[in-house]
């Protein structure tokens, strides 16, 4: 919280607050940092945004202590020269954009500009979020420290080693939220067709993912051990597991092609092959 704190002596720019950066918003206003030390562009506005007190859509301070990115990719072209002015060492840029790497910023802000790209994802909204993060060479242990400090409000923050590993975080933790709700999904149809009502499957399915993925987290077992806890020889889950581990058509295989193809296109945008 201390890091959070001293950026109401210089500010904060906020470049984009959709779901993502509003949820950060809240928990940065939550963790103490003055509505009036924020500073935000966002050309639609949520009544929320517009009511928390920050400056919106206001001209920027000279030199912010961090300008954190949260548009979407395929607006970053048109909306990172907005920060231009920030680049050139005394302001932090923080990116929370897929697929748009350390160099894309250093082009329009300067190689002298401390840049940290994070990969947040959708359950920051409810302070359970994870974010992996790397900086660049001028992003030195205070600039690691504060983005860790930003982005902590919102949930847990991980170093990678190398920004070679963003395009798989991004496939396993940025995207893997939507594969955790379409199991949902899925679980739920399955129960329907078992014989469940609609909105008895759809309890059961949410009540169930939540609650294993809570244990998962606290538990001091590894999750092999805990799917062994669950399966007796022989019973119900057993019988489930056979179809679900099967090397060729399970869990394994499918989730491998998925990540992959994720993880791919991370890749492609990278490239600036977004719209290819």
């Amino acid at each position: 919280m201390s890091e959070l704190l001293r950026l109401n002596d210089r500010g904060l720019v906020l470049l984009g607050c959709g779901r993502m950066g509003s949820a950060m918003l809240a928990g940065w206003l939550e963790s103490g940092l003055a509505p009036e030390s924020v500073w935000v562009l966002e050309p639609r506005p949520s009544d929320w945004l517009g009511a928390t007190g920050v400056h919106l859509n206001e001209a920027l301070p000279e030199a912010p202590a961090v300008a954190l990115v949260a548009v979407k990719p395929q607006a970053m072209g048109e909306a990172l020269p907005r920060l231009a002015a920030l680049g050139g060492g005394e302001t932090l840029v923080v990116s929370v954009a897929a697929g748009t790497p350390i160099a894309a910023f250093e082009a329009v802000l300067g190689a002298d500009t401390p840049i940290i790209r994070a990969m947040p994802n959708t359950p920051a909204a409810v302070g359970r979020g994870i974010t992996a993060i790397i900086g660049n060479g001028r992003a030195g242990a205070a600039d690691m420290a504060l983005a860790e400090a930003l982005l902590g409000a919102v949930g847990q923050v991980v170093r990678l080693a190398d920004e070679g590993q963003m395009d798989a975080v991004t496939a396993v933790s940025g995207s893997g939220p939507a594969y955790v709700f379409h199991l949902i999904e899925a679980l739920a149809a399955a129960g329907e067709a078992e014989g469940l009502g609609a909105d008895l499957a759809l309890k059961l399915a949410r009540a169930t993912v939540a609650g294993a993925g809570a244990l998962a987290e606290a538990a001091q077992e590894s999750p092999d051990r805990l799917r062994a806890n669950v399966t007796s020889p022989g019973g119900t889950t057993e019988a489930a597991l056979e179809v679900l581990m099967d090397a060729e058509s399970g869990f394994p295989a499918l989730l491998r092609r998925a990540v992959k193809a994720a993880a791919d296109r991370s890749r492609e945008l990278g490239r600036g092959e977004a719209g290819k």
